[in-house]
């Protein structure tokens, strides 16, 4: 089994995150906690968000056998993870709740919080059709 990351699998993790990046970032309480979280939750958010990502990838689309394959899994992950960024990026800034210039703490701690829940949507939706 040859498991490749194609414009297609790029398509799906995009959708999986929309799906639940725009829910959230219309939510005041994702934007509060992107004011007020401490940065040690942050990091704290991130790891847990990559760990679960890859938690799910290896079990779910890898089937848990990445022996061979694991700069595979780790390119799957980090693509999945950033292109879910950036649909989050672009939401919040189509609502102006992404203020890199004037605020790029409050911009990138937003990211964070709503790039987390995105993020399983992504790859989620991206395991459907992985047998």
């Amino acid at each position: 089994m040859n498991i490749s990351f194609n414009t297609e699998d790029a398509s799906q993790v995009a959708i999986g995150a929309f799906a639940l990046a725009v829910p959230i970032s219309f939510s005041e309480e994702a934007w509060k906690l992107g004011e007020t979280l401490p940065i040690e939750n942050l990091i704290l958010l991130f790891s847990l968000s990559v760990a679960f990502l890859c938690l799910f990838a290896y079990e779910s689309i890898f089937q848990g056998d990445i022996k061979y394959r694991v700069p595979v899994f780790v390119i799957r992950i980090v693509i999945a993870y950033v292109i879910t960024a950036l649909v989050v990026i672009l939401v919040l800034f189509s609502i102006n709740k992404f203020p890199l210039l004037s605020d790029p703490s409050t911009a990138i701690s937003r990211l964070v919080v709503i790039t987390m829940p995105a993020s399983m949507g992504a790859i989620i939706v991206d395991s459907f059709d992985k047998e």
